[in-house]
């Protein structure tokens, strides 16, 4: 009984897969965690450029030259274009509530301190395999203002 206790703890041939057993679920888990961190911030980043968008078109729409439209706004701030064609620039980002403009009407006469705000939210949309551990929503905003100057 004692010398096949010892020939157990001198044995090396299983090593490799315990230690194996071991390690890969830690690293695939760090490596999982590493993507979706990455992703949320790749989804931020594409709302700030929506933001961004709609607010840079909304501080040059001047009313007496040509007419302004808050679809169009929104346009560029969901879709990246003026049409509203193509995929959303970040997954379910879109609606009344997803994006707000402040003032809803340009200015007809601008003057310095005329501001426009662009405030977009929305709920990161997670990979199935982080939704299977129900960390709860995640939310992403971003406000953007710049000067009002009309065309």
């Amino acid at each position: 009984m004692m010398k096949s206790f010892k020939r157990l703890l001198n044995a090396d041939e299983g090593t490799i897969l315990t230690e194996a057993l071991i390690v890969v679920p830690f690293v695939t888990i760090f490596a999982v965690g590493i993507l979706e961190f990455g992703n949320v911030f790749w989804q931020r980043h594409l709302l700030e450029v929506g933001v961004r968008d709609a607010a840079r078109y909304w501080s040059r729409c001047k009313p007496s030259f040509n007419p302004c439209s808050v679809t169009i706004a929104r346009n560029f701030a969901f879709f990246g274009n003026p049409d509203g064609t193509g995929p959303l620039r970040v997954p379910n980002w879109y609606g009344d509530v997803a994006l707000t403009i402040t003032p809803l009407e340009p200015p007809v006469e601008p003057d310095e301190t005329d501001l426009v705000v662009v405030t977009g939210e929305t709920i990161y949309a997670a990979s199935p395999l982080v939704s299977m551990l129900r960390i709860g929503d995640v939310a992403i905003s971003y406000s953007h203002q710049q000067r009002y100057i009309g065309w």
